[in-house]
């Protein structure tokens, strides 16, 4: 959905519905900018969730006790903020994030939220879920509302990645995958909430499990170049035994020592196609993800990929066009 498409003098009307319609009533407040209102979204239901991207000219909006009375869809929205730095309160909280940072909203309660500049539109990734799908008593979540929570490391990284990859990705996938996809999103977001409220314990025991198996997907993928990484580093590092994170494998295509060996040979194959890299040895490449031996790394690429690394940097389209 784009303003585009809306008369200039429509344009901060029609946007107020939208955001009604996908969130929940809300008064915007103006004026617009002197160049005109802009506005985008999008949308996308994963399962319980539905996911929404909105992109705007920086504005204020703030959402009643009158309106949360005539329409409440009692949910919480959880936003990663990518755009222009914002402040936020509801509950007597109040907070300033900043592009990668998120934010917890309930709409049972009345809020304000605004952009922080007008030099920089306003960008977020929301997730919405019904406040019973969220496993954590309602007053431990309620006092996280309007509180900056950080995507720069641990849970609140990975949790940032994912909603990412949603916004970017997400509408690439089936039906199937995307049911999926939002109960590993209900998991994040609520071991995210958990770990700032005391509340893991909690969590369901199968909630726990989906979120240290996407804490190890991460943990992986962020170690790939390191030759040592192995199944009991992975376990050690993550407090399990080797023979339990063997077993959360097993539900998937290939085992941990598999999947780190198909991972690494995915990342060589995309940096062997990049022009910015023909300069730059093969060997260096293999090394580069972990691949310490070079006949080690030619046979499992051929192994994969039905043709050698040379072969392949050769023939990779991007290489062959200067793409």
């Amino acid at each position: 959905m784009s303003s585009a498409a809306v008369p200039p003098a429509d344009r901060f009307a029609w946007f107020a519905d939208v955001v009604a319609n996908e969130l929940a009533p809300t008064e915007l407040l103006g004026p617009p900018a002197a160049g005109g209102f802009r506005a985008e979204a999008g949308a996308l239901v994963l399962d319980v969730l539905q996911l929404s991207t909105f992109e705007c000219t920086p504005c204020r909006s703030r959402r009643t006790p009158a309106q949360v009375r005539q329409n409440d869809p009692e949910r919480y929205q959880f936003s990663l903020i990518t755009g222009s730095p914002m402040w936020l309160e509801q509950n007597r909280n109040g907070c300033e994030v900043n592009p990668g940072d998120m934010v917890l909203l309930n709409t049972s309660h009345p809020n304000a939220v605004g952009a922080r500049g007008e030099d920089r539109a306003i960008r977020n990734v929301v997730v919405q879920l019904p406040r019973d799908e969220l496993p954590l008593a309602s007053g431990k979540a309620d006092r996280l509302v309007a509180q900056r929570i950080s995507g720069e490391s641990g849970m609140g990284a990975i949790l940032a990645g994912f909603m990412t990859t949603l916004a970017t990705h997400g509408a690439e996938c089936g039906p199937g995958e995307r049911r999926r996809l939002g109960r590993v999103a209900v998991d994040l977001i609520s071991a995210c909430l958990a770990e700032r409220c005391d509340g893991y314990d909690d969590l369901p025991s199968e909630s726990r499990t989906r979120v240290l198996m996407e804490r190890i997907d991460s943990f992986i993928d962020h170690n790939l170049g390191d030759p040592a990484l192995t199944p009991q580093l992975i376990a050690d590092r993550h407090h399990i035994s080797v023979r339990r994170l063997h077993r959360m494998f097993q539900d998937r295509r290939e085992g941990v020592a598999a999947s780190i060996r198909l991972r690494r040979l995915e990342r060589c194959h995309a940096d062997l196609a990049r022009p910015k890299l023909l300069a730059h040895p093969i060997a260096a490449i293999a090394a580069r993800w972990g691949f310490g031996n070079p006949a080690v790394f030619s046979r499992a690429f051929r192994e994969a990929y039905g043709i050698s690394p040379s072969e392949w940097r050769a023939l990779a389209p991007g290489a062959r066009h200067g793409a």
